[in-house]
Parts: structure tokens; C-alpha cells; sequence
């Protein structure tokens, strides 16, 4: 059930992406802010809370739906409904027209209408970034985004899928990253805006998004690894995921460059810490070659092997239920 859910989500946000905000994300973060302005006090056990409730109750409605599905109207209607949890909180939609944009772009030579379009995705618009700096950020910016967008739902949709939580664990991550981008940095206050996330509420929402993307970052590099150059990703993953700032991050990026054989990293390294934000900083970079823009074609192969090798494999799963 869970395999045939997962397969037409995929399909339908094919065919029919929702927008970056849309009007269900702009209802989780009314909650959100909801629950930042009334409990967060700058207490740890505070702040623990307050994200707990930013999660756990809808994702706690979602697993009493299923439930209520499952036992009371019948499986094929318990299907539909992680089939629509699924497709809102999926997002390959939400950054592929990003990249094949800026890769047009290089592809007509135009390297001053790729670093506009990489502002307008990242806000790195920095004119002397060479057409080899603008290829190594794609790189970098898609295969953050393809994690949190796509593999990491995937992951924990399957894992809690497995226990009869139905579509919870989809939603569990996909609002995780929400929280994540609203909460797990100091904003930017406007002049006489007296609203704020304190620092105990910031620590927590990025202590909570470390551990729930751990298990989830090892699986995308391992499956990066074995859809790519297995050994030169494996030997990357080991030996230089902690060039990066964000560990979680550092793991995708490194089986990324090693399995497609691309240096990523170094100056002026661009990685999202949140959806849309972005973190600059200077960091060693990777083995590998200079960045061209053939691996932006091997990056999109690279993505896609793993698509169908994580949907092979629920495939195999589901069959091997069914059977048994």
C-alpha cells in the first residue's frame, strides 16, 4: 500500500508540483507561529515542548485518520490518503525547474542569466562567480534539496509506513524542515518588529532537524554510492563529509562528489541550512574534478538512479509482504 502510494505521489507531483508555500505550508506556520508567540519563554524544556506540539499534533491527526481508514472505510481509501500526505509534502518540483533553468542557461552560454537565476533560487548573484563556481553550486544546492525534498520524505514515510503509522513519517519530516527554516536561525526583524525566536527555541528546532536527518542524510549518500561510483563516494563519504558545515549535509555532499567525480566545496561553499536559506563559508574542498557542466547532466542521472532504486526496492518489499 505504501509503495503504490508513494509511486503515483511521485507521478502526480510530476505532473501537478505544488508551489514553495503553499496554502497548507502557510497553515502550518500560522500554527507555528502560534506557538512560538504563547510558549516560547527561552526555556529548553520550553522549547521542547512548543516543537513537540509544531509536530506531533498534526502529525498525530494524520495517523487517527489513517487509522480511522484503515478500520473503518476500507484500505483503498487509507492508500488515497497517504497518496495526498505524500504528494504535499514531496518537492522535486519545488527546485528541478531551478536547475534545468540555470542549465539552460550554461548550455546557451549565457553565464549572466544563470547567476540571475541562481539569485532568484539562493540569492547567490555574485558576478565574478566563474561558469565552474556556477556549476559547482547547482551541484550543491540540488543535492541538498533533493535530499530534503525527496529521498528524505521517502525515508521516513517508509520506515513509519512499516510500523501502521501510515503517512505520519512523511509529515513528520517534511515539517521538520518547516520548522527548521522558521525557527533554527535568528530572523532578520524588520525596525519596531518586537517578534523573535529565542536562543533556547533555535537550538532545539536544530537539535531535533539533526537527529530526525541523520538516518535519513546516511541513506541518501549510501544510495548515492551505489547508483554512482560506489568506492570513490564511499571513500569521500568517509574522509571528507567534515569539510562541511552541516554534518547531516557534509555526508550527501561528499557521496555526491565522489560519485560523480566532481570537487565540490572550498570557497565561497553555498549550502542551505533550511529550504531556501542559505550559509556561506570557507571550507576545504573535496577531491574530485573541476566542476563542468557535463556533471550537471551526470547530477540529474544520479538523482533519478536513486529514485528508481529506492522504489525497486519498496517494489521487492511490498511483493515480499504479500507473498509472505
Amino acid at each position: 500500500m505504501s509503495f503504490v502510494a508513494l509511486l503515483f505521489a511521485l507521478l502526480l507531483e510530476q505532473v501537478r508540483p505544488l508551489a514553495s508555500g503553499h496554502g497548507l505550508e502557510r497553515v502550518f506556520t500560522q500554527w507555528a507561529d502560534w506557538l512560538k508567540n504563547n510558549l516560547d519563554t527561552g526555556d529548553i524544556r520550553h522549547g521542547w515542548t512548543t516543537w513537540a506540539l509544531a509536530v506531533g499534533l498534526p502529525c498525530l491527526v494524520v495517523v487517527a485518520i489513517h487509522w480511522w481508514l484503515v478500520w473503518s472505510v476500507g484500505w483503498i481509501f487509507a492508500m488515497l490518503w497517504s497518496l495526498a500526505v505524500v504528494y504535499v509534502t514531496l518537492g522535486f518540483r519545488r527546485f528541478s525547474h531551478h536547475f534545468t533553468g540555470i542549465r539552460d542557461a550554461l548550455a546557451a552560454g549565457d553565464d549572466m542569466l544563470a547567476r540571475e537565476l541562481l539569485r532568484d533560487w539562493q540569492g547567490q548573484a555574485d558576478v565574478t562567480l566563474t561558469r565552474s563556481d556556477i556549476v559547482r553550486h547547482v551541484i550543491e544546492f540540488s543535492a541538498v534539496a533533493a535530499h530534503r525534498h525527496v529521498f528524505g520524505v521517502m525515508a521516513w514515510f517508509s520506515l513509519l509506513a512499516a510500523l501502521g503509522l501510515g503517512p505520519a513519517g512523511a509529515l513528520l519530516f517534511r515539517l521538520s524542515a518547516l520548522l527548521l527554516k522558521a525557527w533554527g536561525e535568528p530572523p532578520a526583524l524588520a525596525e519596531g518588529d518586537i517578534s523573535h525566536t529565542s536562543d533556547a527555541l533555535q537550538q532545539v528546532t536544530a537539535r531535533a532537524w539533526y537527529l530526525l536527518d541523520w538516518l535519513p542524510a546516511r541513506m541518501t549518500g549510501l544510495s548515492f554510492a551505489v547508483v554512482g561510483n560506489f568506492e570513490d563516494a564511499v571513500d569521500a563519504w568517509r574522509q571528507e563529509a567534515t569539510y562541511f558545515p552541516n554534518p547531516n549535509d557534509g555526508v550527501v555532499l561528499a557521496a555526491t562528489a565522489g560519485a560523480i567525480n566532481v570537487r565540490l566545496g572550498g570557497a565561497q561553499l553555498s549550502t542551505p541550512s533550511a529550504d531556501d536559506d542559505d550559509n556561506d563559508s570557507m571550507v576545504q574542498p573535496t577531491a574530485g574534478r573541476e566542476p563542468q557542466f557535463t556533471h550537471l547532466r551526470s547530477m540529474v542521472g544520479l538523482v533519478w538512479r536513486a529514485v528508481v532504486m529506492w522504489m525497486v526496492l519498496l517494489a521487492l518489499m511490498t511483493l515480499a509482504r504479500l507473498l509472505g
